[in-house]
């Protein structure tokens, strides 16, 4: 089953929302075309994890996966983005 592929006003549009429920948007790698690789959380809120793909030269789309727990992987990237900007502060 191929992964279904979103376009940028419906990333952009998912991440208002969780913006408007109170949620919070980290962004662990710059994208090209797009949003790279998004972590949106919250408490009380589920995790999103967006990820760009790359299409061609000129055009890339997005996947997103949600998660009812945000998984180790991602809590791991967050903790060290958050170390990261400690240290420089």
């Amino acid at each position: 089953m191929a992964a279904t592929l979103y376009a940028l006003e419906a990333v952009e549009q998912t991440i208002n929302n969780w913006i408007e429920a109170g949620g919070e948007i980290s962004t662990v790698e710059e994208g090209v075309l797009g949003w790279g690789l998004t972590i949106c959380h919250g408490e009380g809120l589920k995790t999103a994890v967006i990820t760009e793909v790359y299409l061609n030269e000129w055009s890339s789309a997005h996947k997103i996966r949600f998660y009812n727990e945000m998984p180790k992987k991602y809590r791991q990237m967050l903790d060290d983005m958050e170390n990261q900007e400690g240290e420089t502060a």
